[in-house]
């Protein structure tokens, strides 16, 4: 993807036309009504381009200073009222509760001074909205089988936090970006490949895990990209991008800031599979942040890392459950 102004409606027409023909397909594939597969469709048509704009830093360059905590209380907004057309119920809570939390972030710094204890509230804040369902309170669905709607809210989440902190926190970009080059897939590839014979038979051995029929091609290639895309790059980003540098440069070390940074990154996943606490999968989890960290630090990019957690999670799904 070109990082400049200029490659960006190329990729915002690209991105429409895909998500369009994939959102008409999905909505005839699990047969939801045009009344509710069509506001749905047209809230991601909207939240795409603001989710672009961190990638692209000229344009995100523009938006800095005082026009930016009103961008984004819109990119959290817009969507939302397209939903609400007919697939999601109105709510003036609903409504205030988006503004309120794109605000808290936008200005964040604005109040609060860059400082490590500031730092460490301001990321913690990001599980706090979402492992208190936040959002599900704003987007309810009128049509039930659209209840991973919300999703919606996590995408404009991802996209504020990110446009704050590249640009009023000024932390480095870490290679932020939809897409790597040769050097950070050949490194993010290796550290998949390190990853399988400690990962998996530990997966195994604790059972966290078990051996699935494969799952069809055209899953595991939604899975890849969409991980890859959503996912993995928000996750490496606050992981590997900024917590463990900002770490790195409170300890002075780079092997303590990796391993401070897996382990957190292992007790996010406390309450994956709606087990609490699931000790099983901080191990797995914390094994995993180590060798995207390492790749990282290899790649001297996110995307490297991006490439080995895509690959373990596509794996996973693919022939594990």
């Amino acid at each position: 993807m070109p990082p400049g102004f200029g490659g960006f409606p190329a990729v915002l027409l690209i991105g429409w036309v895909a998500l369009g023909g994939a959102g008409v397909l999905y909505a005839r594939m699990r047969g939801i009504p045009n009344w509710a597969a069509l506001p749905v469709l047209a809230a991601f048509l909207l939240a795409y381009p603001f989710y672009l704009v961190p990638a692209f830093p000229s344009l995100r360059e523009r938006l800095a200073g005082s026009t930016l905590p009103g961008y984004l209380v819109a990119s959290a907004v817009l969507p939302y009222l397209a939903c609400c057309m007919g697939a999601v119920e109105f709510q003036w809570t609903g409504l205030a509760r988006l503004v309120a939390v794109a605000l808290a972030f936008a200005l964040w710094y604005r109040i609060f001074p860059a400082m490590a204890v500031f730092d460490i509230a301001f990321l913690a804040l990001i599980p706090s909205v979402l492992l208190g369902k936040y959002f599900n309170t704003i987007y309810v669905p009128l049509y039930p089988p659209l209840k991973d709607v919300i999703v919606l809210g996590h995408i404009a989440l991802i996209e504020v936090v990110v446009m704050v902190l590249l640009l009023e926190r000024r932390v480095p970009e870490a290679g932020y970006g939809f897409v790597p080059n040769r050097k950070e897939w050949r490194i993010g590839a290796l550290h998949f490949l390190y990853f399988v014979p400690i990962g998996l038979p530990l997966a195994l051995a604790l059972k966290a895990t078990h051996l699935v029929p494969p799952a069809p091609f055209w899953k595991i290639a939604g899975t890849f990209f969409g991980f890859f895309w959503v996912g993995a790059l928000s996750e490496e980003f606050f992981f590997r991008g900024v917590l463990q540098q900002w770490i790195e440069e409170w300890t002075l070390s780079r092997t303590a800031a990796l391993a401070i940074t897996s382990a957190l990154f292992g007790l996010v996943h406390i309450g994956f599979g709606g087990m609490f606490p699931n000790w099983r999968w901080v191990l797995v989890g914390a094994v995993l942040g180590w060798f995207c960290g390492r790749a990282r630090n290899q790649a001297g990019s996110i995307r490297a890392g991006m490439v080995t957690h895509t690959l373990v999670v596509t794996a996973w799904r693919a022939f594990f459950a």
